[in-house]
């Protein structure tokens, strides 16, 4: 439940059903359901099962870390308002009783209105928070944005990969969304715990995908050192978030195996495991895999050297 389904999906159309609505309400109702869906199943599971069951129940979504580029406080302001439109979008309403200031008044009447019954329904109707999570950007004041999408262009942001120097944010993986930023998951873990009351959080995501390239040795596909690099840096970032007093409860590595990736088809590897689409569909553990498995067994130490 995030944003991909809505954004993507109702206002710039590279999901399905790919609409490409403009400044509609589309993606806010689509968001508006998704949230109150959410929070029925909830109250129905909690009424008639939890007892018998004990289970738990929660909700996933994605956010960047969005970190202000300068001290000026219309950038800090910005960054904040991002993760606002990021986070807050869904979780305010769980928390809060209705979506966050900034959307209310950067979007005003394109956002549809709880109910007093259903701001009852969503009150704490989680149990805890999922967290995808893979990168980080920089953020900055932009009256007049270049993004395509409303949804952006309301935000009055600018996004940035790089260092004041030039130097880029991190090391790029395929996507070129995607750079290795380690920092950004304690910061945004930190954020969670200190906006809406340190809830136990499971990081249902996290990872970095390599281009499909036919043309390399399988021996060297599967030498996946960058892979390695990233999983170090960012599990050693949720061990610091832990000792700052961040109630993480567990992580999950995206993905097991090389995938179907939304848009982008088989062009982009996110897999720890290696699956030969033209062979059988054959699996060979990459390096990373290997690296996993020694983390797990506790023979591997965060700043071990890569081998």
């Amino acid at each position: 439940m995030d944003k991909a389904e809505s954004v993507n999906g109702y206002d710039a159309g590279i999901f399905a059903p790919g609409r490409r609505e403009g400044s509609s309400a589309e993606p806010y109702l689509v968001a508006h359901h998704q949230i109150l869906a959410h929070a029925t199943a909830v109250s129905i599971y909690r009424s008639k099962y939890q007892d018998n069951h004990g289970g738990q129940i929660g909700l996933v979504l994605d956010c960047e870390w969005a970190e202000a580029n300068s001290d000026k406080i219309e950038d800090k302001t910005a960054a904040a308002r991002r993760l606002g439109f990021q986070l807050g979008w869904y979780l305010c309403p769980l928390y809060y009783g209705d979506y966050p200031a900034v959307m209310l008044e950067k979007l005003g009447d394109r956002l549809p209105k709880f109910s007093q019954e259903e701001k009852k329904l969503l009150f704490k109707s989680l149990d805890f928070l999922g967290l995808n999570h893979y990168t980080s950007k920089f953020v900055s004041h932009a009256t007049n944005s270049s993004e395509e999408c409303y949804y952006y262009k309301a935000q009055e942001m600018e996004i940035i990969v790089e260092w004041e120097g030039g130097e880029k944010i991190g090391e790029q993986a395929a996507s070129e969304w995607l750079f290795i930023v380690p920092w950004g998951l304690r910061k945004v873990l930190n954020y969670i715990a200190q906006t809406y009351n340190n809830p136990p959080v499971y990081i249902t995501e996290n990872g970095m995908d390599e281009e499909e390239d036919n043309s390399l040795p399988l021996s060297e596909i599967l030498d996946d050192k960058l892979r390695v690099r990233y999983f170090k840096g960012y599990l050693a970032a949720v061990a610091q978030a832990i000792k700052d007093g961040v109630d993480v409860r567990g992580y999950f590595a995206w993905s097991l195996l090389d995938n179907f990736e939304w848009a982008q088809g088989y062009t982009k590897r996110f897999g720890l495991v290696y699956v030969d689409y033209k062979n059988g569909l054959a699996r060979h553990p990459k390096s990373s895999a290997y690296w996993f498995s020694r983390f797990l067994k506790g023979g591997e130490k965060r700043t071990g050297k890569e081998d």
